[in-house]
């Protein structure tokens, strides 16, 4: 398919455009981009700075992607954003380039981020995420697979999001979020477990049960972290992938996990 450009938008020179490119009225595309085969970006969209999109990706109009971190310790160089194929970026969403020279912001494939939301310096966002309108990451801040951010949540810079997570809105998270649970408040608590989320990603009953009793041990049964560690380390479904991503993220976080509900 033939590459269209409206007349009053700007591309620069070097700017690389794959085939089927489609840009809008009064974009704007920079010298460094790269925009992957399919890919539109919509009237007054801004594309810029060393920035690679990939195939099919949609930036809606004033969504602003690849702008210059705002990150204090920037001291120059070549940092940027690499974003996978099968992205929507709708109307007002920021997307900033990392901060030290060579390094990206990364967000991987088939990614929903809805209005005013924002990504800031070198975070690392993995598939099949929902960022509702107005949610916020500050630096460093490290999303999973699967995970959806009700409206106005806010996450603190170097935080983790595990996979399959669902954040409620308003909610602000100041230490990680374990996989599979349900975060709300502020600062944010682990309610329950992501049941309704792990259906429609087709987990089994019995991989839901799994979780639940990994989700029992960690935030219901009165346990500081070592305690509910040994104690998941030695329950009967230990080596089971569902308990295993648990353990795995809990024995790896520097923040601390989020607690449980009181």
């Amino acid at each position: 398919m033939p590459t269209l450009i409206h007349p009053s938008a700007v591309v620069e020179p070097g700017a690389q455009l794959g085939d089927g490119v489609e840009i809008g009225p009064f974009a704007y595309i920079g010298a460094q981009v790269r925009l992957g085969d399919g890919t539109r970006v919509r009237h007054h969209g801004t594309v810029e700075g060393n920035t690679h999109l990939g195939k099919n990706c949609d930036v809606f109009p004033y969504a602003y992607i690849g702008a210059k971190t705002q990150d204090l310790k920037y001291k120059g160089g070549n940092p940027g954003v690499r974003i996978g194929d099968g992205n929507t970026f709708r109307e007002f969403v920021s997307v900033h380039g990392g901060t030290n020279d060579g390094e990206h912001t990364i967000l991987g494939n088939n990614n929903l981020v809805l209005c005013y939301a924002h990504i800031a310096h070198d975070c690392v966002l993995g598939n099949n995420i929902i960022m509702s309108g107005y949610a916020g990451l500050a630096g460093h801040v490290t999303v999973e697979d699967h995970v959806v951010f009700g409206a106005n949540s806010g996450v603190h810079q170097f935080c983790r999001i595990g996979a399959y997570v669902m954040l409620g809105g308003y909610s602000k998270i100041v230490q990680d979020i374990a996989p599979f649970m349900i975060a709300d408040g502020n600062p944010a608590v682990i309610r329950t477990i992501n049941k309704i989320g792990l259906e429609r990603n087709g987990f089994t009953p019995g991989q839901i049960e799994r979780v639940k009793q990994a989700y029992r041990i960690l935030f219901r049964d009165g346990l500081n972290r070592t305690q509910a560690m040994e104690k998941l380390t030695a329950h009967e479904h230990a080596q089971t992938p569902e308990f295993q991503r648990i353990m795995t993220f809990a024995g790896t976080s520097d923040r601390g996990l989020a607690p449980g509900a009181a």
